[in-house]
Parts: C-alpha cells; structure tokens; sequence
C-alpha cells in the first residue's frame, strides 16, 4: 500500500484537516476511532532512508514519555534508546524479522518504553514501509499508541479475576466446613431426644444429663447460625452502618457488663483501663458485637484465677486503638494464620470445656473492616492471647450557633480556655448550622433562641429530624422562655436551657457535664 508521506505530515501539523489522518491512523493501526476526539494519545515518527533523512518524530510525544520529540532524536539509538530493558530482546527479534522479510509492509507490536520519570509506559507501535524493487525499505512511518491505561485496566482485571476465583474457592471450602457444622449435631441430638422420649426408666440424673447435652449442643448450633447470618449480611451490604459517637469507656462497660455471670463462674478478673475521654465514631451495635466476642473468648480461654485486661489509646492520628490482654491458653503458631480465614475453621475448647462456634472472630474482622479499622493480635502457647483494634476516632466538635458576634466571642474563649481538646465550630444562623451538620457530627450544639430566619426550636426540630435516635446533646440559651415553649424544648430532648445572663463558669460546668 503507497503513503502519500509528504501530505500526512502536512496533516499532522493541521488541526483542521486532522480528519484524513483519523483515518490513515485507524488503517495502519487496525482501530476504529471516528472522530480526533476519541484518538489523542499517539505520536508519530518518519524515516526517508533513501536520502538518509533522520527520524524525525512528532511533538505530541511529549504529552506520552515526557521527552520532546528533539531530545529523543538526539539521542543514540532515537526511540529505541528507550525501550524498557526486559522488552528490549522480543522488539530487536520483531523488527528484524519485518525489516528482512521482502514481502511485509506493515506490522503491529506491544512493548514499553521508559518515559522521563523512568517509568514503564506500555505502547502499541504500528509499523507501514514502502519498498524499492529489491524489497529494500524507502519510506518508513510508524503510528505509536499510547495504551498504558488500557494495560493497567487489563491488568487490574486479571488481578480482580485471580480474586473473585480465591474468593469462590474460598466460600466454596467455607459452604463444606458449615454444612458439616450444621449437620454433624443432630445425628447426636435426635438420637438423645429419641431416649428421652422413649426410655422411661432412666433416672432424673440420666435425663438431667442428657437434656444438659442437649441445651448445650443447640445454644451452640443457634450462636453458629446467628454468626452466619451477621457475616452474611455484612457482606451483602444488608446492614446500614449508622456511625456516631460512642464514648469507648462506656461501650466496653456495657459489654463487660454483659459477660460478668461468665467472669464471676471462673474467678476470672476483669480490668477496664480506659480513660473517660476517648470517643470513637461507630455503629454501637456492631462495634458491641464485635468487643463482646474478643472479651467473651478473653474469658472462655483464660483459667480460673487469672484476669483479663482491657487498655485503649490514642493510636495514629485520627485512630482509636483498644487492647484485649487475657492470660489464657493461647493460640499455637501454626495455627495463627488460621484465626480469620473463612475458609479454614478453627476452634479451641475454652479451659472448663466451652465450646467455640470458629466464626466469631471471622464476624469480629469483617464488622472492623466495615469501621475502616485493623484487627491483629499476639500470642504464645500457655501465655496469653493479646488481641488489637483500632477503630476512628470521633473528632471533639462544639457548634456555636449565635446571631450576636460579641457573644459567641465570649463563649468561644470559655470553651477554649476550659476544653482545650475540642474544637469550635462558629454559625451565624440556623441554615448555616444545618449545613454544617450535614458534613460532620457535632459533639455539642449550642444555640440561641432569639435568631433570625430560624428560631432555636426550628433549629432543633431540624436536627431531630436528622438525629432521630437523640444522639447531639443539644444546649439551648434564652434570655427568657415561657413555660409552654420550655416543654416543648424538653419534649424535643434538649440536654439543657440556659438564661442570659451566663456566668463563664456556669457556663463551663454545663458543657462538661454533658461531655461526661
């Protein structure tokens, strides 16, 4: 096929024609682009080697490797100077075998080269030459395609593929592991109930013994399925996460609180060392879940006598780390790897036989997950089992909402000399303040009354709209209210109702009792 050289390199420097080279690109490229829009990343290079004309390449190369198109004609070996090292054998074998052979007159290779920041960049090189009567080439033009994104693209597609068929296997290993799981029991327990129900001579220790077996085997079997429907629907999205802020220290109380019976059965210690003002933003009911089962195994794996200790701090910024230390049984070190794998079910007996679902510190990693936060833990056979979570931290936000500059002033030197940790966000209306919550979760709101456009119970009624479960104490400040509007604030669950004039230390001592 003849290429008319000389016009299409006047039509790479004129934009306005660029069409007919649309077209000459999609015939020596083999794509189908119909417009100049669709077709930007590419760069051409021509060769006469009949009057020995150097390879000059176009300027759009720049655009793709960072070099101009000088440099790179400058330099020793042109192009080829930059061919990426592991490539470099497979494009000298490709072009000797094109330049040799008489009869080709185009061809098309994938290969790198290495752009300015030293960096692969793969491209698709379309090769078209005009012969001389001997087969000898004359003119040669080259079309190279910048198709990096098409080959991260692709290259993510196989990983996500490699991915998606690890996940199958592994559900698919899982799927066997929790059908055994669920059968395995009911061979035992039919066969006790068919005693029961059909032996009448057995003894009241017999019968005792046997409905024991049972209720233990079924409390098993029901703490497996409510693990598998909790994973199930944290995976499928069908738990709506609602994140707010939870007060650690109380959190894991209310946990412990829970599992005392259990603590108090084996004289086992428990020891909250938490401090007062570590805040986390979480949703309370599966971050319970999740501390309840790492303090439950604590618990289950530590003998009699022994303790179990509870810690938190500061971790990196922005993150809340909690530390669940038992002195238990521990976990061998062959079988650590095991721990939170789907698919390969581990379970240990606690030290006064308690039985273990295997699932539960699958379910604790995924609702961590699910925080954004990391699970890991340290262990030693005999020594003790160290298990760390770290989960956000909820920012210490106070919202000012007041229409009088001076006295939001007063009020932010209060807080600032009073409650140095907690930042203060300053809103001149209501609107404004409604904005702001919108994007963040206020530890406190306070606001006036007496404001224009909205009055401080619009405001409020605004915020319980969005805050439905009551969770932004919210402080009011009049200077007077009448006993019908009072109630209404309080049916609203208004934390507190200020009257101006304020002292600063009244006005501190509030605040804090509401952060307490």
């Amino acid at each position: 096929m003849g290429i008319d050289f000389e016009k299409l390199k006047a039509l790479a420097k004129d934009d306005e024609a660029f069409e007919e080279l649309v077209r000459l690109i999609n015939t020596f490229s083999g794509n189908s682009f119909t417009s100049v829009g669709e077709f930007k990343d590419f760069f051409i290079t021509e060769r006469n080697r009949k009057s020995s004309k150097r390879l000059q390449i176009s300027k759009s190369v720049k655009d793709i490797l960072g070099y101009t198109s000088e440099e790179i004609e400058n330099m020793q070996g042109g192009l080829f100077a930059l061919v990426y090292e592991d490539d470099s054998a497979l494009v000298k074998r490709n072009i000797s075998e094109f330049e040799t052979n008489p009869k080709n007159f185009s061809m098309q290779h994938i290969y790198r080269l290495v752009d300015k920041e030293g960096k692969p960049h793969w491209i698709k090189q379309s090769i078209n030459v005009e012969r001389d009567e001997h087969g000898r080439i004359i003119k040669e033009l080259t079309i190279i395609c910048d198709i990096n994104s098409i080959k991260e693209n692709e290259e993510k597609f196989k990983n996500d593929v490699q991915h998606l068929r690890e996940i199958n296997k592994s559900k698919d290993r899982f799927i066997s592991i929790v059908s055994h799981d669920l059968r395995a029991p009911f061979t035992s327990l039919l066969g006790f109930s068919e005693i029961l129900l059909n032996e009448n001579e057995l003894s009241d220790e017999e019968k005792n013994e046997y409905l024991s077996y049972i209720y233990d085997a079924s409390q098993n079997q029901l703490q497996l399925i409510n693990y598998l429907l909790e994973w199930s629907r944290l995976q499928t999205g069908r738990i709506q996460m609602e994140p707010k802020r939870l007060n650690l220290r109380v959190v894991v109380s209310t946990c412990v609180a829970s599992l005392i019976g259990n603590a108090i059965r084996k004289d086992i210690d428990v020891v909250q060392e938490i401090d007062n003002d570590i805040f986390i933003q979480a949703d309370e009911k599966l971050i319970s879940q999740a501390i309840t089962n790492l303090i439950s195994n604590a618990i289950k794996f530590t003998p009699r006598n022994k303790s179990v200790t509870i810690t938190s701090a500061k971790f990196k910024l922005g993150t809340v780390e909690l530390i669940i230390k038992d002195e238990g049984r521990g976990i061998a070190e062959k079988d650590q790897e095991k721990v939170f794998k789907i698919d390969e079910k581990f379970t240990l007996e606690g030290t006064e036989g308690e039985k273990g679902s295997g699932l539960g510190l699958t379910l604790v990693k995924e609702i961590v997950d699910k925080h954004k936060g990391e699970i890991w833990f340290y262990s030693k056979v005999d020594e003790g089992t160290e298990f760390h979570i770290t989960l956000p931290e909820a920012k210490n936000i106070i919202l000012l909402v007041e229409d009088d500059e001076s006295i939001m002033d007063l009020y932010n030197k209060s807080i600032q000399r009073a409650l140095p940790n907690y930042e203060v966000i300053r809103s001149a209306n209501g609107y404004e303040a409604m904005s702001i919550i919108m994007n963040c979760l206020p530890t406190i709101v306070i606001t006036d009354h007496d404001m224009p456009l909205m009055n401080g119970y619009q405001l409020v009624e605004a915020i319980r709209k969005r805050d439905k479960n009551f969770a932004i104490p919210i402080v009011v400040v009049s200077a007077q209210l009448d006993k019908e509007l009072e109630k209404k604030y309080e049916n609203m669950g208004v934390a507190k109702i200020l009257y101006k004039p304020i002292q600063s230390e009244d006005f501190v001592k509030s605040l804090k009792e509401l952060i307490i």
